[in-house]
Parts: C-alpha cells; sequence; structure tokens
C-alpha cells in the first residue's frame, strides 16, 4: 500500500467516523428531546384532566359537592406530603408562620406554580399566587365556584397549626379567585392566644399585602432541582393531584358516580388534548401502529417501560412500571385505572381511523391491544 493510499484511506475512516458519531449524536438528541417532551405533555394531560374533573363534579353535582371533594382532597395532600418535605425545603428550625408561607411557595413552585412571598415578621408571612392560576387554568376559573377554593384552604391551610402541633397559628385569607378580587392571597399569623377551629381559616378582603421583594423571595437550590427533574416534578404534581381526587370523589359521590364522572372526564379530556401531545412525541394520526407508537411514548413520558409489537391491523403495548397507579391497591387502584385508561382510549379515538382499545392487567402493569374497529 502507497503513502497516498494510507492517506486516503485515514481520510475515509476519519470521515465515516465522523458521519456515523454525528449521525449518533443526531439521534441521541432527538430521542432526549422526544423522552423530554413527553414528561412535559404527561404534565399538561394530566393537568387539563383535573381541570376537566373539576368542571364535570361543578357542573352535575353542585358548588357543595365540590367544595367538600376539594376538602378532602387537600387534607390529603397535607397529610401526605406537608411535614414530610418540611426537611427537603429547608425549612425545619423556622418560626412557624414563616416556614408554612415558604413552605407554599417552594412545593408549588417546583410544580411550576407561581407564588410570591411576602415576609413581615417571625409571626407573619403572605403568600399571593399568580395568574395564570394553575388551579384554574384559562377559563375554567369561570365555571368553579369558589367553595372549591374555600375547601382547598380549610382542608390544608387552615390545618397547618394543627400538624405543627402549635394552635396559635392560623390564616388570613384577603383575596380569592372567584369573587373577581386580585387572586388568591393571605397571610400565616401566629396568633397570641389558641385559636378555636373556626378561627385557623379567616376572611379579610379589605387587608392588601406588603410590596412584592423578588430579592427576598425563596428559591428551590438550582443545584438540586435541574430542568430535568422540575419536568418530571411538574409531572408528578399534577399526577398526585388525578390520583388522590379521584380517590376523594368517591367518598363525597360514591364509587359508581365517581368512577363515571372520572372516566368521562378523561375520555373527553383524551380526545381534546390528543392533538397537542401527538406533535409533541411526533406521533401520526394514522391507524393501530400509529396510534400504539403514540401510547408506548406517552407512557414512557410516565417513567414507565414499554415494548410494543405490531402484527397485521393490531399492535400491542405491554406497558410495566405503571407510575399512575404505584402504591395502589384495591379499590382506590381500580377505580383510578378504571378512569385513567379512558385518558387513553380517548386519545386513539381522536384518530381518522376508528379503532378499539381494549386494557388487560399484566404482572405489575398493563397490555394494551389497539385494533381496527
Amino acid at each position: 500500500m502507497t503513502a497516498t493510499d494510507t492517506a486516503t484511506d485515514t481520510a475515509t475512516d476519519t470521515a465515516t467516523d465522523t458521519a456515523t458519531d454525528t449521525a449518533t449524536d443526531t439521534a441521541t438528541d432527538a430521542a432526549t428531546d422526544t423522552a423530554a417532551a413527553a414528561v412535559a405533555a404527561q404534565a399538561t394531560l394530566h393537568h387539563q384532566w383535573l381541570l376537566g374533573l373539576q368542571l364535570m363534579v361543578a357542573t352535575r353535582e353542585g358548588p357543595e359537592a365540590t367544595g367538600e371533594w376539594m376538602f378532602r382532597l387537600f387534607r390529603r395532600q397535607h397529610h401526605a406530603k406537608f411535614l414530610s418535605s418540611f426537611g427537603k425545603l429547608g425549612l425545619e428550625g423556622l418560626p412557624h408562620a414563616v416556614a408554612c408561607a415558604r413552605y407554599h411557595v417552594l412545593s408549588n413552585g417546583v410544580g411550576g406554580v407561581r407564588v410570591e412571598y411576602m415576609e413581615e415578621g417571625p409571626r407573619k408571612a403572605w403568600v399571593r399566587f399568580r395568574y395564570p392560576r394553575w388551579m384554574y387554568d384559562g377559563p375554567t376559573i369561570c365555571g368553579v365556584p369558589v367553595e372549591a377554593s374555600r375547601g382547598f384552604l380549610r382542608g390544608w391551610y387552615a390545618q397547618n397549626g394543627v400538624s405543627l402541633g402549635n394552635p396559635r397559628l392560623g390564616f388570613v385569607c384577603v383575596s380569592e379567585d372567584m369573587t373577581g378580587q386580585f387572586g388568591l392571597c393571605g397571610y400565616f399569623r401566629e396568633a397570641d392566644r389558641d385559636l378555636a377551629e373556626d378561627e385557623r381559616l379567616v376572611f379579610a378582603p379589605d387587608e392588601r399585602p406588603p410590596e412584592f421583594d423578588p430579592a427576598a423571595q425563596p428559591e428551590p437550590p438550582a443545584e438540586d432541582w435541574p430542568q430535568a427533574r422540575l419536568d418530571k416534578a411538574a409531572r408528578n404534581y399534577a399526577m398526585e393531584y388525578c390520583r388522590n381526587g379521584v380517590a376523594e370523589l368517591a367518598g363525597v359521590l360514591g364509587r359508581d358516580r365517581a368512577r363515571e364522572l372520572a372516566g368521562l372526564s378523561a375520555r373527553l379530556t383524551g380526545l381534546q388534548h390528543y392533538p397537542r401531545m401527538a406533535e409533541a412525541v411526533g406521533g401520526v394520526d394514522g391507524g393501530p401502529a400509529e396510534a400504539a407508537g403514540f401510547l408506548a411514548a406517552m407512557f414512557e413520558g410516565m417513567g414507565d417501560e414499554t415494548a410494543l409489537e405490531v402484527s397485521g391491523s393490531q399492535a400491542v403495548i405491554r406497558q410495566s412500571g405503571l407510575r399512575i397507579a404505584r402504591g395502589l391497591e384495591g379499590a382506590a387502584r381500580d377505580d383510578l385505572l378504571a378512569a385513567w385508561t379512558e385518558l387513553w382510549r380517548g386519545a386513539v379515538a381522536s384518530h381518522r381511523a376508528f379503532m378499539s382499545v381494549e386494557v388487560a392487567p399484566e404482572g405489575d402493569g398493563l397490555a394494551w391491544t389497539v385494533s381496527r374497529a
């Protein structure tokens, strides 16, 4: 071999390696982007389902049922999350009013909800939720009664002092969303005496918060919360509301009615939201193979594992991990999955082609069969 041949071969090998590396890097970047998009799409989907279910309960069951449901949901969330998160958020050892206000700023911020913080002293600290309100995104706020807001204030904010063992701690609400004021706002206050149960939450609509100072706003440590973790936290935040919401709705309306409304709202959400999800993960409006590919991509956005098999006019996705139902057993698991699977039946029904979706338990997950109808 001549020097020219060697140089030519070396140049060819180098060019081939470079092209291969570039193609590999591009494919890896694309896969990473799709995975991140699927996580974000799941966060948005479960958020939309929660909003839809709120509207369905409000319009079909009325304000009182909505308020009682929100009370139960937020009391459940409170017991599950409040004290257990103090250490993670660096709140231990702080005055209770300050710790509570910072808790709501930090925990909501991790979930993608904007809340401002104003501290007047160790016994008085404010929170102000900014628009658009995550809990009533878009025009949903026009259809949810004020009883919903008061339900979650009673369920969580009025319970903080009880959970902390501080009977002097309460919450003063100065503005609400559905009343057309300036959004949910109020302050945690430690009184000079023990508060009666009906004093843990009071309303003072003529009061106004102090001026907001961005420099004093608590923020989660950036090194502990990179964007990928924040994206997953936003997804889990929305999912947890849906998980607990279905369970607590059964306690208000009974299992049958709760499953009916949760399932119908899920199906409508899937129908309405499919095009946005498909755009996010590269989904194609086609037949069973394309629909199953979309489902697999979305399920991976939950952190679940999938295996896809396509045979003729039928496709099967085996989903394992099933994050949505982790830790649930019995009726709570059954009711949630009965409703949650309707999200995906709705998404498939949004395709132009008519397809059936059968779902069966398989190990710790589910087997989905998509066929031409």
